[in-house]
């Protein structure tokens, strides 16, 4: 299977696992010269804070999610690795349920791979995701790599 594309979903629980994230979207892309999408997903609520907090307005061409993800701090750092990897890329900002957005925005950009963040677990957590991984490890298009945090 040839990766075209890679799905790089974050969300605001990845502002500490960005290392790990831009690394393995790294070791996944460069090798097969795919194109990653970087796709920060807000729910409503996530997204209306980060539009009164970066003063924008939601109606405005400033409020478009794409616009809104490319000033997103975890969205700026994964972007800096990707520029000095050499790896092309291009930014989405998407707004509903975490879970299901990830697997429509997979599909709608035609994702060959996805790759999202979750923290450690105790060991009795290690048995279930979370739920935003545990929805798109079981509905994703495509593979899916999960990448756990180092805390």
């Amino acid at each position: 299977m040839t990766l075209e594309t890679i799905l790089l979903a974050v969300g605001p629980g990845d502002a500490d696992r960005t290392d790990e994230l831009a690394e393995t979207v790294v070791e996944v892309a460069q090798p097969a010269d795919a194109t990653v999408v970087l796709a920060h997903v807000f729910t409503r609520d996530e997204y209306e804070e980060v539009l009164d907090r970066l003063d924008l307005d939601p109606d405005g061409e400033t409020g478009d999610a794409d616009e809104v993800a490319a000033r997103h701090a975890t969205i700026r750092d994964l972007m800096a690795v990707l520029d000095e990897a050499g790896v092309d890329y291009e930014i989405r900002g998407s707004v509903g349920d975490h879970g299901q957005t990830i697997v429509d925005l997979a599909t709608e950009v035609g994702a060959d791979r996805v790759v999202v963040g979750g923290r450690k677990r105790s060991p009795t957590g290690k048995a279930v995701f979370g739920s935003t991984a545990q929805k798109v490890l079981l509905s994703a298009p495509c593979p899916t790599t999960f990448v756990r945090g180092e805390e």
